[in-house]
């Protein structure tokens, strides 16, 4: 699915990425705790969030992830679209609670992908 797909689903803002809204996304993963963000297996994938802080940029590079979508109506500060923009993730903003993002997502053919075992 691709980023552009992604954003018109939710109704998302665009906050960063706009020349990279047809790159390609394979899976998804929806979470606030970005220690079980490190158990997702290292694919192109989306982070579905409210956590609004430096820390989701970096996890998301970690894990090579290439967009990041920020659920609940909020925003991020502007230092953490800064921190994006400069690792290249598109970042994405909607007014979805994260169930009801991930629930639409899912339903159009984005997959889960798969954890780390162990």
């Amino acid at each position: 699915m691709k980023i552009s797909e992604i954003a018109s689903l939710l109704n998302a803002e665009v906050l960063c990425g706009n020349g990279e809204l047809d790159r390609e996304v394979k899976s998804a993963c929806g979470c606030d705790m970005m220690s079980d963000v490190l158990a997702f297996v290292k694919e192109q994938a989306v982070l579905i969030t409210g956590l609004c802080n430096p820390q989701v940029v970096r996890t998301a590079q970690m894990m090579d992830m290439v967009c990041i979508v920020f659920v609940r109506g909020k925003r991020p500060p502007k230092e953490v679209v800064e921190l994006a923009e400069k690792a290249d993730i598109v970042v994405l903003a909607t007014n979805e609670r994260m169930y009801v993002a991930c629930g639409m997502l899912y339903q159009s053919g984005l997959s889960g992908g798969g954890v780390v075992n162990g």
